[in-house]
């Protein structure tokens, strides 16, 4: 007999196991056309494959399937292979805590060994299910797994990006790690044409493909930190800077990291930097904190906040022109110099 009929064999024999929790040795011979000998070294060599095949003699006794000291590979059938897939797909999406990242990594080895015919099952099931979820920007589990292996496998990923200018743009980049924030994905990577580095949303990308190139992994950025960065900064038209009289552990509770950037500051003081479109939008963001603050700049966020207090003070009744109204939380202007 052929290794490759042996091996087919075995794998099969692998299947049968996981299907149930015991079977004898006739069981199995007849299943294969073998002698009760072939099939104790077929599970011999099971066993060598770290599968821990445990066996029992006497009537009733026969062969399965146990727990071992670590995983070996498993053997899928299709349907297991789209379940195990689409659940992966919904994971790494953020919809279950904590699992994203592995999940990813998961989907990516699935994805690499997985027939054509069942990608195609699986893109299927997930583009007709919705989770009930808060408002998120999906993306396309492909994309997510060529990053991931271009990631692993440090080669250089060439895509069109819409810039936020509108501008569609060809893009080489040599990516580090992908940020996910719970509503975007972000890659941080270097540019090759900028030899800088870079954030980018991966809802703007397109026709992302892997190329032949590989890089050498040297000194980067922390990819979180950088990506925070960016989200909290760059993107917005104001970018604030306040103490926060609170522990910086207390204001990351009230701040998410991608709204904003908090460090500490001693004395019981805390740095937040927080982006916004509108001096307005930032104002009442901070307010809502509840906690003491002092506007460090712009300056132009002090006028805002005594328009916001002047409107709530309006809102609670007082009268309009009453001297030290001051928006709650928010230092009122020369409070800071």
């Amino acid at each position: 007999m052929t290794v490759e009929a042996t091996t087919e064999r075995v794998l099969r024999m692998l299947a049968l196991l996981q299907r149930r929790s015991s079977w004898t040795a006739d069981e199995l011979a007849a299943e294969f056309g073998v002698t009760a000998r072939c099939v104790r070294r077929d599970v011999q060599r099971l066993r060598t494959l770290g599968y821990p095949v445990h066996g029992t003699s006497g009537v009733g006794g026969g062969y399965r399937l146990g727990a071992g000291t670590r995983l070996p590979p498993l053997l899928l059938d299709d349907e297991e292979a789209i379940a195990t897939a689409v659940s992966l797909r919904l994971a790494s999406g953020g919809t279950v805590a904590g699992a994203g990242e592995a999940a990813l990594r998961a989907l990516t080895k699935l994805d690499q060994v997985m027939p054509a015919r069942l990608r195609a099952e699986v893109r299927a099931v997930h583009g007709a299910t919705d989770t009930l979820i808060g408002p998120v920007v999906e993306i396309d589990a492909e994309l997510l797994v060529t990053l991931a292996r271009a990631c692993r496998d440090a080669v250089r990923v060439r895509f069109r990006y819409a810039g936020r200018d509108g501008a569609d743009r060809e893009r080489t980049v040599e990516p580090i790690r992908m940020v996910t924030t719970g509503r975007r994905w972000y890659l941080m990577a270097r540019d090759v044409d900028r030899d800088d580095w870079r954030t980018f949303r991966l809802d703007r990308m397109r026709d992302a493909v892997t190329t032949t190139w590989r890089f050498r992994l040297g000194e980067h950025p922390d990819p979180v930190a950088f990506v925070q960065r960016s989200v909290t900064g760059a993107p917005y038209r104001y970018l604030a800077r306040v103490r926060v009289h609170a522990p910086s552990e207390r204001v990351r509770e009230l701040v998410p990291p991608q709204v904003g950037r908090v460090e500490d500051d001693g004395d019981g003081w805390c740095l937040l930097v927080v982006g916004g479109e509108t001096l307005d939008w930032l104002a009442a963001h901070i307010a809502r904190l509840g906690l003491d603050v002092q506007v460090l700049e712009p300056p132009e966020l002090r006028q805002a906040a005594a328009q916001l207090a002047h409107r709530l003070a309006a809102m609670a009744g007082a009268a309009p022109g009453s001297p030290g109204v001051a928006a709650p939380g928010v230092a009122a202007p020369g409070d800071v110099a």
